[in-house]
């Protein structure tokens, strides 16, 4: 394991001064089809109560396009269902809630977060505030989105609420969901860098927002901010670097079908 804890660790004002983790683990970034990532994201957080104090981050990208439901959106479009047919996106669901996404020309970030603050709009603001200061140096200033809470949209992006983060043009350019399970927390998201046009008209029968003016936005650039400040913006510390065992592997790969859409 190897420290990355670069500098004085500060944590974020809060009205409720959140407690944060001891130590977070750093899982390097992966490229995997959608159920293992799903599959990955679910089995972390059944293990937080084993590692008190340790919470986990990770970031990662798709090995080909997948449209991502929340956990209890049933109804699945024709269009969604051709495409996946004729391999041009494959389906998964999410163990979080939400409308669906599509992970092509973007990066998905998650965090494992034990003993979270109990409101859930603080984590939300939180890790928003990571999210802001990582993307900041690469210039894009990003806000949380104003509109109000409604029952969720079939296209995650359609809509963006204080969870969201959104551009100076009010483009929403992060869209983020939770799942709380026995009071610990995974809250994991998709931050759009350049997704594809013609397969998002194709699934959701409008257009992405148009990619960010920002200089240097790329997937390589953004784990590098992310990385470096998760420490400042979470608080806690160290940074532990930590890949997936093999006997993680292997529990993670038992539970892979339960994510599989297609």
């Amino acid at each position: 394991m190897i420290g990355l804890n670069g500098g004085r660790t500060v944590a974020p004002a809060s009205p409720a001064d959140p407690p944060f983790p001891s130590s977070w683990r750093w899982i390097p970034p992966l490229c995997l089809r959608g159920d293992w990532q799903m599959a990955i994201d679910d089995w972390l957080l059944d293990q937080l109560l084993l590692k008190p104090g340790q919470g986990v981050v990770r970031l990662y990208t798709w090995s080909t396009p997948t449209l991502s439901l929340g956990y209890h959106q049933r109804a699945i479009p024709s269009a969604w269902r051709s495409a996946a047919r004729q391999g041009r996106v494959a389906l998964v669901r999410r163990p979080s809630g939400g409308g669906a996404v599509l992970h092509a020309g973007s990066l998905t970030y998650a965090l494992l977060w034990p003993d979270p603050p109990r409101q859930r709009q603080l984590a939300y603001s939180l890790v928003g505030t990571w999210l802001a200061q990582s993307l900041a140096p690469l210039g894009l200033a990003l806000s949380p989105g104003q509109e109000e809470a409604t029952p969720p949209s079939a296209n995650c992006f359609a809509c963006s609420t204080a969870a969201d983060l959104v551009g100076s043009d009010r483009q929403k350019r992060v869209g983020s969901a939770q799942l709380w399970r026995r009071r610990q927390l995974l809250q994991h998201g998709s931050v759009l860098i350049d997704p594809p046009s013609a397969l998002w008209q194709e699934l959701f029968g409008s257009t992405p927002a148009a990619p960010p003016s920002a200089q240097g936005l790329s997937v390589a650039a953004l784990e590098h901010h992310l990385n470096r400040t998760v420490i400042s913006s979470l608080g806690g510390g160290p940074l532990l670097v930590e890949p997936l065992r093999p006997q993680e592997w292997e529990a993670i790969d038992r539970r892979r079908h339960r994510f599989r859409l297609s």
